[in-house]
């Protein structure tokens, strides 16, 4: 199977179905905290036992717009529908 295909398999939060090529998806929107990813597509909001996937995710470069924010500029776009 493609490996490409398999993220899209990765849950992060299976209280909403959101999954990690989401989150990420999201990331590169401009959503670059849980609680903005919470915003965009539920993730986190329900049982919170995504919360630090979703950091993880985050912390890993997920958010290329996090020198923006440091810098303390706008940096949210118009964030796509979750799925």
């Amino acid at each position: 199977m493609d490996p490409a295909r398999e993220v899209n398999r990765v849950f992060v939060c299976s209280c909403f179905g959101v999954t990690e090529e989401q989150v990420k998806s999201h990331a590169e929107a401009g959503a670059c905290t849980p609680r903005q990813i919470a915003s965009a597509c539920k993730a986190g909001t329900d049982c919170g036992g995504c919360v630090r996937r979703i950091q993880a995710l985050l912390g890993r470069g997920a958010c290329p717009r996090r020198q923006l924010a440091d810098k303390g500029e706008p940096v949210l776009a118009e964030l796509p529908e979750a799925a």
